[in-house]
């Protein structure tokens, strides 16, 4: 990983997000995920993990499927995505790290089923743009993950007042 440089970052959140559709699996790359954003966000060259960690394989039974599926769209993508609109380094990293923290707490602590799949194409597509330095869709695919936050947000905040309301009404 270390050879990649920037790229490395880029890459491994790449096939973590691809991983991370896979059901199951995102309870094992929603904290990976994690690590590598909060990496990025403390300005590390390159990421890394501790051996316990990096030692351990992953289930490839579901993440065989997973990338058989993934491939065909990774194709189509690499035809739209590509080298525009650079964007300044340091600042890149700190706000793509924010967005896969905050997109991978979402996708971990969603008890809803399937619920993983948005943040996890968002994550993808985040990295794919960070890996191609495409300034355009990584503005457009930081929004629309703010975006899908910004709606869970409201919605956790309506369902604590109906839940208040409830209380006080029954």
């Amino acid at each position: 990983m270390s050879r990649l440089r920037r790229q490395s970052f880029g890459l491994l959140m790449l096939v973590l997000s691809i991983a991370a559709v896979a059901p199951g699996i995102c309870v094992v790359a929603g904290p990976l995920l994690i690590v590598v954003a909060f990496q990025m966000i403390a300005g590390r060259a390159a990421p890394s993990f501790p051996h316990w960690i990096a030692g351990r394989p992953l289930p490839t039974k579901r993440l065989g499927v997973a990338i058989e599926r993934t491939v065909p769209m990774l194709k189509h993508l690499e035809k739209i995505v590509h080298p525009r609109c650079p964007t300044p380094l340091k600042a890149t990293k700190l706000v793509v790290g924010i967005a896969v923290v905050m997109l991978s707490m979402r996708m971990m602590l969603n008890p809803i089923p399937l619920s993983n799949i948005l943040p996890a194409a968002l994550i993808g597509l985040i990295a794919l743009a960070y890996l191609e330095e495409d300034g355009l869709i990584l503005s457009f695919s930081l929004l629309l993950g703010f975006v899908m936050l910004a709606v869970d947000l409201g919605l956790t905040w309506e369902m604590v007042h109906g839940a208040k309301w409830i209380s006080a009404h029954f």
